[in-house]
């Protein structure tokens, strides 16, 4: 067996008036050994889709295998060799970090020692402090190390590292490593499209219970036929129409986002003199200009034709 997890045609709608589709038909596989990161904005699919896979939320229909077992026949199998932080873990205020990972290792029939999974996720000299006492950094490492204590082959995360400052979550990112370093698989899902990139080997851009595309951050940005994105804000007597730029030399397509005209280009160097020539002969003025690298939220923004933010602008091609 070479997949963590096969979801075949899964679907999950919630009753209601109307009946709510949160996955539609979804098919994926994570290889063993590897991060595979699930992206998209809040209500895309992404936590019904996992839930599904951990067992939590029964599927409508299709199926979802994890280890190559089944949650009808195999859950008690699966529960050994899977751990999970979900999206928002609550942990006894009162108990200290020991204990409460102490608890959470009585939960499997083997595992790791408490103090090991503490080791793990740096947390040595807070072993005895209550969850209270602790920092939101600290207190997701302390959820993550109750996934780990388990000792699973298999690691469900759950946007682990939203609402943290950025020392924390290249902490949790350490951690992620590591762990798949070591042979273990992870399902990350995240809206962090620096943080998919980082870590994920392979990544699933969900949006409205669907799969836009699938490939490693690698390839889904190459896929652009853009590497960059030249960033411009101008003034003048006459606003340009929003499709402004988008002939010129180089430039792949044009969007808006809060007022700041976007342009996905294949060569920088091309598109950029092309684009003050065209500022110049509108008699416009250039108060802003920037240019990065494409990531994968240009991805996103590329199939779903908005950004992940709601209420942007669609894209123009």
């Amino acid at each position: 067996m070479t997949n963590a997890i096969e979801c075949r045609s899964l679907t999950r709608t919630w009753p209601g008036n109307p009946p709510v589709e949160a996955v539609r038909g979804i098919n994926l596989c994570v290889e063993q050994g590897s991060c595979f990161g699930v992206l998209g904005p809040n209500g895309a699919g992404k936590t019904t889709t996992i839930e599904i896979c951990e067992g939590l939320v029964e599927a409508t229909s299709g199926e979802a295998l994890v280890l190559g077992r089944s949650w009808k026949t195999d859950g008690p199998a699966i529960r050994e060799q899977i751990g999970i932080s979900l999206q928002e873990t609550r942990l006894s205020e009162k108990l200290t970090v020991l204990e409460t990972l102490t608890l959470f290792r009585s939960f499997y029939s083997s595992g790791l020692e408490p103090d090991q999974a503490i080791e793990m996720v740096s947390l040595q000299e807070k072993q005895h402090a209550r969850i209270r006492t602790l920092s939101g950094g600290q207190k997701q490492r302390v959820a993550v190390a109750t996934a780990l204590v388990g000792n699973p082959r298999l690691l469900f995360l759950d946007e682990p590292t939203t609402g943290l400052d950025p020392q924390s979550r290249r902490e949790i990112w350490k951690i992620i490593a590591d762990f798949r370093e070591s042979g273990g698989t992870v399902l990350l899902t995240t809206h962090y499209m620096d943080e998919a990139e980082r870590l994920c080997d392979r990544v699933a851009i969900f949006d409205h219970g669907q799969v836009l595309a699938e490939d490693s951050p690698r390839n889904l940005i190459r896929q652009l036929g853009a590497e960059h994105m030249v960033m411009f804000e101008v003034e003048g007597a006459q606003t340009p129409d929003p499709e402004f730029g988008a002939g010129l030399p180089g430039v792949i397509s044009v969007r808006t986002e809060s007022g700041t005209r976007c342009l996905s280009v294949s060569e920088v160097h091309v598109a950029v003199p092309a684009l003050l020539a065209a500022i110049a002969e509108q008699n416009l003025r250039l108060t802003s200009l920037t240019t990065r690298q494409a990531t994968l939220e240009d991805v996103f923004v590329h199939h779903a034709g908005r950004s992940l933010e709601d209420g942007s602008e669609e894209v123009k091609k």
